[in-house]
């Protein structure tokens, strides 16, 4: 993690330098050896879910409320968001649909705006594990979008959701286009991540005892 937000500080585009360059987030799944076609993309995704487009405008609005009363997101103040919204794809997706499926690829991720998604894990002995059933503002899939490993668990639709997706190559070219504002992203996200995994790893040992 110290390394990626190492390259985000360093990555200041320079005169003449092409935006496309940075191509941390897109080329990672690759460079540990995982191929193309197992990953599942959002674009595939979306069609899968019967996944609409959200309006921008709607969709900004929701994000921008939900991160202002979240004590880690709220480091980024309304200008930071308003500049990060132009990365996020806003849809609307129909109750029960699985947006995350546990052990695939996955190069996105997910803040929820709307709505309640299950998160639920097969445990190696085949039960089924609910982790948490989500609230607006909550956010998944970024371990898998920050460290390109297997998706820990499912992400199913419970009612009717809104959510905002950020994929690896928009997370790429937010890096090349804005650099502090991406750095300030996965630093934020990695804290949470951590909160995250250690009530998870609490909840996973206490139903083993």
């Amino acid at each position: 993690m110290k390394g990626i937000l190492s390259l985000l500080k360093s990555k200041v585009q320079k005169p003449g330098e092409d935006a496309n360059d940075s191509v941390l987030f897109t080329t990672a799944f690759a460079s540990l050896g995982v191929d193309e076609s197992l990953l599942a993309p959002w674009e595939a995704r979306a069609v899968e879910v019967g996944a609409k487009r959200l309006p921008r405008n709607r969709g900004g609005k929701l994000l921008q409320s939900l991160w202002a009363k979240d004590k880690y997101m709220a480091h980024l103040d309304q200008g930071a968001v308003e500049r990060m919204e132009r990365f996020f794809q806003f849809a609307s997706i129909p109750p029960n649909r699985d947006v995350i499926r546990q052990d695939e690829y996955g190069n996105f991720m997910v803040v929820l705006l709307s709505g309640t998604i299950a998160v639920d894990r097969i445990q190696p002995w085949g039960e089924q594990l609910r982790l948490a059933e989500t609230r607006p503002g909550d956010i998944l899939g970024e371990m898998s979008l920050l460290d390109s490993g297997m998706r820990f668990s499912a992400c199913t639709t419970l009612t009717d959701c809104e959510v905002a997706v950020l994929s690896a190559e928009a997370m790429d070219e937010m890096m090349a286009q804005d650099p502090q504002l991406a750095a300030s992203l996965v630093a934020l996200l990695a804290r949470k991540l951590s909160l995250r995994l250690r009530v998870v790893s609490a909840r996973l040992s206490e139903n083993q005892r």
